[in-house]
């Protein structure tokens, strides 16, 4: 007997990525080998997944997927499989193919005409001179996934029956392969199609989807972003807590040329100091006690990307010469490792601090602060934006609503002019929780916000009367006499609560550009000599 070789037919299923291609190939070179006379592969299934059935049985069954063969009777077609027995149930298993299903047993019939047991039809096994039988589960980790069975025009040898074996081995492997790979394919689109669902929800609701308001100061942002976001550069985002720095990093992200690589972000006010190199870099197994298995780090995550580093003054002064080696060289060796590696990330930093305190107090390294702020940009208060919060109450009353499945309360005109009052020290975040506290509290009435009346008192300028213009000279002295006036009520303190930038309403950062533009030295000014 020359059967044919068994690697060729295997190299040629594993290489097919489509079912019927798999089946088809299995079939036909059994149906090849000599004296088979009928081949046929039943897949244990439920009615939906069969091409042929339509009812919409949930038990599975056995449905015969593929046969082929050599007939001896004229007129009669072994390749179809819509036949009276295309459909075997599982139980009960008195027919041979369901006991091999039901059980995971092989059966061999060596003389046809000797069985009393199993063939059910012993005149069409005479009319197509039909010899003997052989069959085999087709299994997959324990798990019978079908039936593979020959008719033979010869008796069933150990050579057979062992070939067959084979097949039905590599059969098994080879339809759970194209099963997930046809699974992950329809995960994959399904995917793609939600993607393309929430591209479209994004722009529909505008061009920089989460960052709402129309405001004077909050456009000139925007288009800083629009500016900087096609380029390479890295940027520094400041801006008071709350203020929506994250939001203004995916924005960039999402308008440059690595928005189909991922955004990570890492915050370094939230990692213990010990973990920082390995957060940033990765580690090997074993560099330290923990480190059970290799684990990437932040930076090899967003290779192509962008790194989003919030609270970046917070990176530990020790760390910040590696991290200025990668953004510089784009090289770093992980954790316990000898390797070097190179990246390619794009930095977006941003920090409530006042970076440039930070370096004259020696805190924060002044290169590193160059190479992160390449392109600064300061986010407005929402003070500063008074005219953005009736579209922020209103989304947030929609999306707290929606989370706490309740009707969307009616909200007064007075209260969102008590909110356009407000100062807000919390910004966009503290906005947000007012609307949310508000909204459990209305039960259903109109939305109250729990607000004081009034803001922090901050210095006012003097009075300009109508149609009188102040020389430079004299605007600048007055606006000196009044960043001294503030210093002086917070006992020259610039930030913080209580302090100068808070009576003022404006970031830290901007005070102090002012200070010294105007060649104010605080510490002089504590001591008398402005």
């Amino acid at each position: 007997m020359d059967l044919e070789p068994l690697p060729a037919v295997i190299l040629a299923i594993a290489e097919q990525r489509s079912l019927d291609a798999v089946l088809r190939i299995i079939i036909e070179a059994v149906a090849r080998q000599p004296d088979v006379a009928l081949a046929r592969l039943w897949l244990r299934e439920a009615d939906h997944a069969c091409p042929i059935c339509s009812t919409a049985d949930a038990e599975p069954a056995l449905h015969l997927r593929a046969s082929a063969g050599r007939p001896q009777v004229p007129g009669v077609d072994w390749s179809r499989i819509d036949g009276s027995f295309h459909r075997l149930p599982l139980s009960p298993s008195h027919l041979k193919i369901a006991h091999m299903a039901a059980t995971g047993e092989s059966i061999r019939i060596p003389q046809l005409a000797e069985d009393h047991q199993w063939l059910r039809q012993p005149d069409w096994a005479r009319d197509e001179g039909l010899v003997s039988f052989a069959g085999h589960p087709v299994l997959f980790r324990g798990e019978c996934l079908g039936v593979l069975a020959v008719f033979r025009r010869a008796p069933a040898d150990d050579e057979c029956f062992g070939w067959l074996r084979t097949m039905a081995n590599a059969a098994g492997v080879a339809i759970a392969n194209v099963r997930a790979f046809e699974e992950n394919e329809t995960l994959r689109r399904q995917l793609e199609d939600e993607r393309d669902y929430l591209r479209e929800e994004v722009e529909s609701v505008g061009a920089f989807g989460e960052i709402l308001g129309r405001s004077p100061a909050l456009a000139r942002l925007l288009h800083q972003v629009e500016m900087v976001a096609g380029t390479e550069a890295n940027v520094l985002v400041l801006g008071e807590s709350g203020t929506g720095k994250e939001l203004i990093a995916r924005a960039i992200h999402q308008r440059s040329g690595r928005s189909h690589k991922p955004l990570v972000k890492v915050n370094c006010g939230s990692i213990p100091h010990e973990l920082f190199e390995s957060e940033f870099f990765g580690h090997v197994r074993g560099s330290f006690t923990g480190a059970v298995k290799d684990r990437l780090g932040r930076f090899q995550l967003a290779d192509g990307g962008t790194l989003f580093l919030d609270e970046v003054g917070e990176i530990p002064l020790d760390l910040q010469a590696k991290l200025l080696r990668v953004l510089q060289e784009g090289e770093f060796e992980r954790v316990g490792d000898e390797v070097t590696r190179r990246v390619n990330v794009r930095v977006v930093a941003a920090t409530n601090r006042d970076l440039k305190q930070e370096v004259n107090e020696g805190r924060f390294r002044l290169d590193l602060y160059y190479r992160l702020g390449v392109f600064p940009m300061e986010l407005p208060p929402l003070r500063e934006r008074a005219e953005d919060i009736p579209e922020l109450v209103a989304h947030f009353i929609r999306q707290a609503a929606l989370r706490f499945h309740i009707a969307p309360p009616s909200v007064s005109q007075r209260e969102i002019e008590r909110a356009q009052r407000y100062r807000w020290p919390g910004n966009v975040r503290e906005l947000q929780n007012a609307v949310e506290r508000a909204l459990i509290v209305a039960h259903g009435g109109k939305l109250v916000f729990d607000l004081p009346e009034t803001g922090p008192a901050k210095p006012k300028p003097a009075a300009v009367p109508a149609g009188v213009v102040i020389p430079e000279r004299e605007w600048r002295e007055r606006e000196r006499a009044n960043l001294l006036a503030a210093l002086q009520a917070a006992n020259f303190k610039v930030s913080g609560k209580d302090g100068a930038a808070e009576l003022l309403g404006v970031n830290p950062g901007t005070l102090a550009s002012r200070l010294k533009a105007l060649g104010i030295d605080k510490r002089a000014a504590a001591a008398g000599r402005p």
